[in-house]
C-alpha cells in the first residue's frame, strides 16, 4: 500500500478525493441527489463559529445540518447561471480534502459573482462527508448578494 492509499477506517484517502471529484461532477450535471447521497446524516454545512457572510445574511453561506437542509443550499445556487465552475486542484491525504475552485456566476438579479475559493471537505471513517466549509472572499459575497457588512468590518 502506498502512502497515498493510507486508510482512514474503511475508506481510503484516495476514495475521499474521488468522492469529492464525484461531487463536483454531479454539481456540473445538476445532480443534487447524488451529492446529498455522499453526505452523512448529521453533516455540518458551513459550520463556522464566526463568519461575516453569515452575519450579513448571505443565503448560500447559511449554516445547515443534515442533507435535507443542505438541499436548500443547492436551491439557492441552482438559481444562479453558472458561467464558469472550474476545479483547479484537489488537495488532501486523509480525512480532509480541499478543492481549489474558480467560479463566475450570474445571480438572479443580474449581478455577477467571480471568486477563487477553497472548499474543505471532512469525512468520517465510512467515507461520508461530515462537514463542509467554503473559504471565500466574504466581502465579494456580501456585496453581490446585497448583504450588509457587520459593524466593524
Amino acid at each position: 500500500m502506498t502512502s497515498s492509499q493510507a486508510t482512514t477506517g474503511s475508506a481510503t484517502a484516495t476514495d475521499n478525493a474521488a468522492t469529492v471529484a464525484g461531487i463536483y461532477a454531479a454539481f456540473g450535471r445538476g445532480d443534487v441527489p447524488a451529492i446529498l447521497g455522499a453526505l452523512a446524516d448529521d453533516v455540518h454545512w458551513e459550520d463556522w463559529a464566526d463568519n461575516s457572510a453569515q452575519r450579513a445574511g448571505v443565503a448560500h453561506m447559511v449554516p445547515r445540518r443534515g442533507p435535507a437542509e443542505v438541499a436548500a443550499f443547492f436551491q439557492v445556487v441552482g438559481s444562479w447561471t453558472m458561467e464558469r465552475f472550474e476545479v483547479l486542484d484537489l488537495i488532501g491525504n486523509g480525512r480532509q480534502v480541499v478543492g481549489e475552485i474558480s467560479l463566475a456566476a450570474r445571480l438572479p438579479d443580474g449581478t455577477r459573482l467571480e471568486d477563487e475559493e477553497l472548499h474543505l471537505w471532512t469525512f468520517d471513517d465510512a467515507g461520508r462527508v461530515t462537514r463542509f466549509r467554503h473559504y471565500v472572499d466574504t466581502g465579494k459575497h456580501i456585496a453581490v448578494t446585497g448583504g450588509t457588512a457587520p459593524r466593524g468590518e
